[in-house]
């Protein structure tokens, strides 16, 4: 009995330091990409450049347009995207152009009325430099900057130098792959909403592919992430945007942002966006809250000042998300299921999200998650093909 048990604890040690050994794995965060700025500073340091930053663009703990004019680095203006150039704009509000106050750089907005750069902001520039950490998901609208950066600067021969970060979300595939006609700020390629790209991978991607307008090329110049493979457990060090405070939030991103085109509060208001969700009056449930104005996070949440019900799946631990390695949309089905009133369920935003409207559809119909997953199979075989040509980094 004695020996039987030692030999219980032996291989319950030796399982725990296996497990052990690989969480180690997977949390040993690749550096990125902006730490090497020895290796891209001779391409800009005596060039006139514009770049295209936020909060997240950092060297370590100081902000890229800090380490630049330190180094004397002749820099125009900045090109400030969604949220702006700080991060302190919620979703969806309009950010003006003004100055940095810091710095005094002029700030032009590239959201709102002016998403592309126009001839007369690029003037004088010699080089465009683009340095913000993405999610990895189709309608995280950074891309979408990316795209008419890199448009309206292939229009007038300026190249552009995309410093690398690592996505946290790139390490898998899935979700429907945008159709023709559904094309928006949220969703501008024809690509899956997980789409296991890099924003360096998929400049590439955008430029071989001719999805720049009358299929015009942009002249890039890409600096790669560090220690970097697709199968990275990266953990952000700087919050990308206002309503993605933490590395679950991330992880739940591109499943429960369909939320954003029903009548369901993911958590906008509150202190655990995109970790919890609800809608008044779901009567099953038990967990409540309500979403309340908060200035430059969320200033009009869905459902504002009105008590909800739903799920809190802020418990999770991250690691166990990023190893399921898949869009969940069983959360959107079980809010549907329970919605007692099917017509006023979408709106008109979630055919975007989803860019088909054949989720929507599918979900009316009644189609469980398995059948939907299965619809989107050839599309994203198709596509993984075509991803392979773009990959800068190991799959695993």
């Amino acid at each position: 009995m004695v020996l039987w048990f030692q030999n219980c604890i032996k291989k319950r040690v030796k399982l725990l330091f296996l497990l052990l050994l690989i969480n180690s794995v997977l949390l040993a965060s690749p550096q990125p990409a902006a730490l090497s700025i020895k290796e891209y500073l001779p391409l800009i340091k005596n060039k006139k450049i514009a770049l295209v930053v936020n909060q997240t663009s950092t060297i370590n703990k100081t902000h890229l347009v800090d380490s630049l004019l330190s180094l004397k680095v002749s820099i125009k203006h900045i090109f400030a995207p969604e949220h702006g150039f700080r991060g302190d704009h919620s979703a969806g509000a309009t950010v003006s152009s003004t100055k940095d106050a810091k710095t005094g750089l002029p700030l032009i907005s590239l959201y709102g009325n002016n998403k592309k750069p126009t001839p007369e902001q690029l003037k004088g520039v010699e080089m465009v430099v683009f340095d913000i950490q993405d999610v990895g998901a189709r309608f995280y609208t950074y891309i979408s900057t990316m795209h008419y950066v890199m448009e309206a600067c292939a229009e007038l021969n300026i190249p552009v130098l995309i410093l690398d970060r690592p996505n946290p979300n790139g390490h898998f595939v899935d979700g429907p792959v945008l159709k023709k006609g559904f094309e928006s700020f949220v969703g501008m390629h024809p690509i899956p909403v997980v789409h296991g790209l890099t924003v360096a991978e998929l400049a590439q991607m955008i430029n071989g592919e001719g999805w720049l307008a009358n299929k015009i090329q942009c002249e890039i110049h890409i600096i790669k992430a560090k220690n970097y493979t697709h199968n990275s457990y990266y953990e952000l060090p700087v919050a990308p945007s206002p309503n993605l405070p933490n590395q679950l939030s991330i992880f739940y991103y591109p499943g429960l942002c369909f939320f954003e085109g029903t009548v369901v509060s993911l958590g906008r208001g509150t202190s655990k966006p995109f970790q919890i969700f609800g809608y008044p009056r779901w009567m099953d449930v038990s967990f409540e809250f309500t979403p309340r104005p908060i200035p430059g996070v969320a200033d009009n949440p869905p459902q504002k000042n009105i008590p909800c019900r739903g799920y809190d799946l802020s418990g999770a631990n991250p690691i166990d998300i990023f190893k399921q390695r898949r869009l969940n949309i069983d959360w959107l089905l079980v809010a549907y299921d329970a919605y007692p009133s099917k017509t006023t369920f979408f709106n008109n935003f979630f055919d975007k999200l989803a860019g088909t409207d054949e989720l929507r559809k599918q979900i009316i119909a009644g189609n469980n998650a398995a059948q939907i997953r299965a619809s989107w199979q050839k599309d994203l075989q198709s596509y993984l093909k075509i991803r392979e040509k773009y990959l800068l980094y190991d799959l695993f």
